[in-house]
């Protein structure tokens, strides 16, 4: 396991490659960007159990903590390259191959399905954080002086789609209305 722990300090070093291709030269790291999808996916998941959504809070948390570690050894592939081969299947192998030093590698590997796969209503409230933590990255790096970075938000559409969209509504918009105060 001391082996699985230390290649998973890759996520501590390997950029977020998308925010590379727009320009950005020093981006946030792939751990930090899984840190901020954890906060996001607790606050989240005890604000809607707060209001009755049944949801199991550990197990959302555990599904945020895993989300991006097959790219301790795949990198954050970015879209344009997603295009020439299958990141899906790359990741999935990366993910269990992994995981098999863990102490529990099959439980660990379905909880990371029900995020890749949207299984689960806990997998899909971290899809939901995962998208929401991009947003608001993006509108700190166009804060920060940073352009061309539209086409990320392009996945407000997704979170406007998304069943967890009517309990988030004002964080959403809320951030969409700053971005607009801030151009």
């Amino acid at each position: 396991m001391l082996r699985l722990l230390i290649e998973l300090g890759n996520l501590k070093r390997l950029p977020r490659t998308g925010w590379l291709l727009r320009g950005v030269p020093s981006p946030e790291s792939i751990a930090e960007h899984s840190y901020r999808v954890a906060l996001i996916t607790l606050f989240l998941a005890d604000e809607l159990k707060a209001k009755g959504v049944e949801i199991d809070v550990e197990k959302a948390l555990k599904i945020a903590l895993l989300h991006d570690i097959g790219e301790a050894r795949i990198t954050d592939i970015p879209k344009t390259a997603q295009h020439y081969l299958d990141k899906g299947k790359a990741e999935k192998k990366a993910v269990m191959e992994l995981l098999l030093p863990s102490p529990k590698p099959e439980e660990y590997f379905k909880l990371w399905r029900e995020y890749e796969e949207e299984l689960s209503t806990e997998g899909k409230l971290v899809k939901f954080a995962d998208r929401l933590e991009m947003l608001i990255q993006a509108y700190e790096y166009e804060r920060a002086g940073f352009q061309n970075l539209d086409e990320f938000w392009g996945t407000l559409e997704k979170l406007r789609e998304s069943e967890f969209y009517g309990h988030f509504r004002e964080l959403v918009e809320g951030l969409v209305e700053m971005r607009g105060k801030a151009k």
